[in-house]
């Protein structure tokens, strides 16, 4: 495993060690107002991206561009009247909420800045990270588990159904997407030989692991959509079956906080894939080429991070105003069915590729540089004959069966005809304008 050094010779951990507490509480406020400030552009961000996406414009009122409509918004919910259910789970019910802003802070502070930097005015000198350590890594994941309790708990706590359901629905997709996560992160650890964020990005020095893990890259975008609630996997708060899932009973702040939780998580997605797959502070070409060391230095790395996280917002926001969401039954299939064995194949091709290439003496950046491409080809060409096949399968039942007679109403409650299913004529199938019509011009010839 390496051990990453500073610029001055020092491992990162040490040197983060060695930071006296008022350097310590300076990054803390600042990785705090860094993620508020981000969550109210974000609002802002997401409602214009939207509205032009839609042809309209958006907020536009309140300050330059509509930009203190977040403000306004945020201000609205402080003052609201805070309404609490006579039924819930007191303690569990505020507490819920808090635990989900909670974690979401925590993630962030694992999250490399830049490389150490001289502090203006001293000669002091320290990382542009909170905090570092070995299993960084394993921290944002139990951290991004942990901030799920807050949904359930707020589900569970509230005393009313719906939000249970969406409790129930988001153990369900936490399980799932969890996993797909963490596989797409271990050829990371494997390319990276490190699970400290900083020495990922510092691996990342003349390649960023997006190319040669494109796959896995693509499987973590699709998990990180999953795992914050975000459409087309808000199935935890789908207000067309759930009124508004787990925070149907919430208002005033404690609505505020799991919306602040929310926000934050998209942040600490974006901030994880950048720092993984996108070279994390680093500018955008290798440090071999002219012009790297000046762009990589000084206020330079703070700004290419913030540029990658904020091109990952668009995507969230892109997704959002492009696709429906998922049937419930989708949505598991999809996480369990395809992302989770994709991610499986994806690990065992790449570690016996690495493996059979070392054992041979080949070069493994050849392997490393086509083993993406190979990967998406065999996916592509496996899923097309799979659907083939199956498309062939259903047709054939299709013609040789004759569609069954629905009794929607058979459980007590309405349920939709599948495929091979219709519904018994209307008892009012004679009784519309367009029968009256026909039958009229009948009797008339």
């Amino acid at each position: 495993m390496t051990v990453l050094a500073s610029t001055s010779g020092v491992p990162v951990a040490e040197a983060l060690a060695a930071d006296p507490l008022w350097v310590v509480i300076v990054k803390a406020v600042l990785v705090v107002v860094f993620l508020l400030t981000s969550v109210l552009f974000a609002v802002w961000f997401e409602r214009r991206v939207i509205g032009r996406l839609q042809e309209r414009p958006g907020p536009n009122r309140l300050g330059p561009f509509g930009l203190l409509q977040s403000v306004s918004d945020a201000m609205k919910l402080l003052f609201k009247e805070d309404i609490s259910v006579r039924k819930a789970e007191k303690v569990l019910y505020i507490a819920a909420p808090m635990i989900s802003v909670f974690c979401a802070l925590l993630i962030f502070s694992v999250i490399p800045f830049g490389p150490e930097t001289r502090i203006y005015g001293t000669d002091f000198s320290t990382p542009l990270q909170l905090t570092d350590f070995s299993v960084a890594i394993l921290f944002i994941l139990a951290c991004a588990a942990l901030g799920v309790y807050g949904i359930v708990l707020g589900g569970w706590a509230s005393g009313s159904t719906y939000p249970l359901m969406g409790a129930i629905r988001s153990t369900a997709q936490v399980i799932s997407y969890e996993l797909a996560m963490g596989l797409s992160l271990v050829t990371v650890f494997m390319l990276s030989g490190t699970m400290s964020t900083s020495g990922i990005v510092e691996a990342q020095t003349d390649r960023w692991w997006v190319w040669p893990l494109f796959p896995a890259f693509i499987l973590y975008v699709i998990s990180m959509v999953g795992e914050t609630n975000r459409l087309p996997f808000d199935l935890p708060e789908a207000e067309g079956e759930l009124v508004a899932g787990f925070m149907t009973e919430y208002s005033s702040m404690k609505f505020a906080w799991f919306f602040l939780a929310e926000y934050m998580n998209m942040i600490n997605v974006s901030a994880v894939a950048s720092t993984l797959f996108l070279g994390g502070w680093r500018a955008p070409w290798p440090a071999s080429w002219p012009g790297a060391e000046f762009l990589n230095t000084g206020i330079f790395p703070p700004l290419w991070l913030i540029l990658k996280i904020w091109l990952l917002m668009f995507v969230f926001v892109w997704i959002r105003g492009s696709v429906l969401r998922f049937r419930y039954d989708q949505f598991m299939k999809f996480g369990w069915k395809i992302l989770i064995p994709v991610g499986l194949g994806w690990l065992v091709f790449f570690s016996v590729g690495r493996a059979l290439f070392d054992h041979f003496d080949r070069d493994l950046n050849v392997y490393d540089a086509v083993a993406g491409i190979v990967a998406i080809l065999l996916v592509v060409a496996v899923w097309s004959l799979v659907t083939e096949d199956r498309s062939k399968t259903e047709d054939e039942v299709d013609a040789d069966a004759e569609p069954e007679v629905l009794d929607a109403f058979a459980g007590g409650y309405p349920v939709p005809p599948m495929p091979h299913q219709v519904l018994p004529p209307s008892p009012r199938s004679g009784r519309t304008v367009e029968a009256h019509v026909g039958s009229r011009e009948e009797d008339s010839e």
